[in-house]
């Protein structure tokens, strides 16, 4: 089973995603992977192809275009 973890519109970056492994993602060093972006603010959810982490917004969230 996937991870979940839920984020809002200010927890991703300039370019609407995220990198994981994320601190929100309560990696340890030794379960680590490279890092690799995300993009969550066109579909809503990513999910990570190393770890398969899903990283999605939480109901609701705004992704706000041209900051």
């Amino acid at each position: 089973m996937s991870k979940i973890v839920e984020l809002s519109a200010h927890d991703l970056n300039g370019n609407g995603g995220v990198f994981c492994p994320s601190p929100k993602a309560d990696m340890q060093l030794w379960n680590s992977h490279p890092r690799v972006f995300l993009d969550v603010a066109r579909t809503g959810s990513a999910k990570c192809p190393y770890c398969g982490t899903v990283y999605q917004l939480k109901a609701g969230e705004v992704v706000g275009h041209g900051h």
